[in-house]
């Protein structure tokens, strides 16, 4: 459980409730967010909790609908999904159900898991929790903002350039992606399959740190999974401030556009870092700039060719054909995915299919994205982890929320194309109260140091 109890909403503070699920749907009921797809019955709900036993016994938890749960839909929030029962549980539902927890309800997304603001989903968009003219930030988006309104305790997302640290900084709570391999994707969804990683959303670091050692480890199911055992993150030593060696990283905050509240709460951490005798140093890791059209690349050839079996006769609904349209199967599987699938998702599959075709273009993305792994690794040899905000803004107004999309990544595209783990904890607020967050990227493989570091940070950052 949680060692800190005054976030409403934390582990500790859930399980204190008489009957913890049914906070959720008191305060879900209505769903003003946006942030639910589907859920459970309080009737289904309360006969599970009768035998939940472990770690996270009887705690209501969410699901980003891009995980296969075998009791409710599974959509992607993609019409052509719609109505979807998956006949298994993803490995990490399997491993909460273990744990104890109660899967209530599958969380919102943006279509496929394709977008960074919760606008793009095919049912409805999400909503910020704190400003409904606001993103909340995507493609997490119902996760994010279901833990930030204090629905639920957490929640799972994955992140494949960002998904969950983003919206994680811009509704105010924590998001935790792992080492590529450390925690299974059996039974995501896929977006991109090299990219994609399963993590999650909660109110304090030791509930995220909870949550890695109920989740983390090996699974013959998934061939991309590590085979070691990880360390425990629950019982790692906090660090003093004065022991951690801390990574800045000056060309790329240079050359990115940041909201000035953002670069005065970030200046001001620091300083006071230094102050408290924790070493700093800055480091010029090569090939950053490269993160973005690397990650375009990669990202949209492999969602091309994963979503390529969705075409309404293997997998996905069909759409109707006209009487006297041809009936060859490119031509059924084109208007099928026309007619089904949203802008967004189409924009990117264009793309995908023509790097795909030709080749050239995504060998030196791959070739990019090696050099940014080499360099990123080298960096770190030299720190315990590297420190940058979490996204250059706070959340953007509905109206501006897809212009321009592609920046808010620029922090965070680097740890997906390395495979690092990496987290977003509360920086702050702008002047009108939007949060931002702290982002912090660890070494290959350690994981529960990383989640040491940010509960040493995150009580810093909260101390007088």
């Amino acid at each position: 459980m949680s060692q800190r109890g005054t976030f409403d909403g934390t582990f500790d503070a859930f399980a204190a409730l008489p009957r913890p699920a049914e906070r959720f749907f008191k305060k879900s009921q209505g769903d003003p967010l946006g942030a639910l797809l589907s859920s459970a019955t309080p009737e289904e709900v309360a006969s599970a909790a009768l035998t939940a036993e472990g770690p996270l016994a009887g705690l209501p938890i969410g699901v980003k609908d891009n995980l296969c749960t075998r009791d409710l839909p599974t959509t992607a929030a993609s019409r052509l999904l719609e109505g979807y029962r998956s006949p298994f549980d993803a490995t990490v539902v399997e491993r909460l159900r273990t744990a104890g927890a109660l899967i209530v309800t599958k969380t919102n997304l943006d279509e496929f898991a394709m977008g960074s603001t919760g606008q793009h989903s095919a049912f409805k968009p999400t909503l910020h929790p704190l400003s409904p003219a606001h993103s909340p930030g995507g493609s997490s988006s119902g996760s994010a903002a279901a833990v930030a309104a204090g629905w639920l305790p957490a929640a799972l997302g994955s992140d494949t350039g960002g998904s969950l640290r983003q919206p994680a900084s811009t509704c105010g709570v924590v998001g935790f992606k792992p080492t590529y391999g450390r925690v299974s994707r059996h039974g995501l969804i896929a977006f991109a399959s090299s990219l994609d990683h399963v993590g999650w959303l909660t109110r304090c670091v030791a509930d995220a740190a909870l949550l890695f050692d109920v989740l983390a480890g090996p699974d013959p199911r998934d061939p991309s999974a590590l085979t070691d055992r990880p360390e425990r993150a629950s019982t790692h030593p906090i660090p003093s401030i004065p022991a951690l060696r801390l990574g800045l990283l000056p060309a790329l905050m240079e050359d990115t556009p940041i909201h000035p509240a953002i670069a005065r709460a970030f200046d001001a951490l620091i300083e006071r870092l230094r102050s408290a005798s924790a070493t700093l140093l800055d480091l010029f890791p090569e090939h950053l700039e490269l993160a973005g059209p690397t990650y375009t690349a990669i990202s949209s050839a492999e969602a091309a060719s994963n979503l390529a079996r969705y075409e309404g006769l293997r997998f996905g609904r069909r759409a109707a054909l006209s009487p006297n349209a041809p009936s060859t199967l490119e031509t059924f599987a084109a208007h099928t995915r026309s007619a089904l699938l949203g802008e967004e998702v189409q924009r990117r599959l264009v793309l995908g299919h023509s790097l795909l075709s030709g080749q050239t273009t995504l060998a030196n993305a791959q070739n990019a994205r090696a050099h940014i792994q080499k360099t990123l690794d080298e960096a770190l040899t030299h720190v315990d982890a590297l420190l940058t905000p979490t996204t250059p803004d706070t959340a953007p107004a509905l109206q501006n929320a897809d212009d321009p999309e592609h920046l808010r990544d620029r922090f965070t595209l680097p740890a997906n194309l390395a495979g690092l783990p990496a987290i977003s904890l509360p920086l702050g607020c702008d002047e009108a109260g939007l949060s931002f967050g702290l982002q912090l990227i660890g070494r290959r493989g350690d994981d529960a140091r990383l989640l040491a570091i940010a509960r040493a940070l995150e009580a810093f950052l909260t101390s007088p």
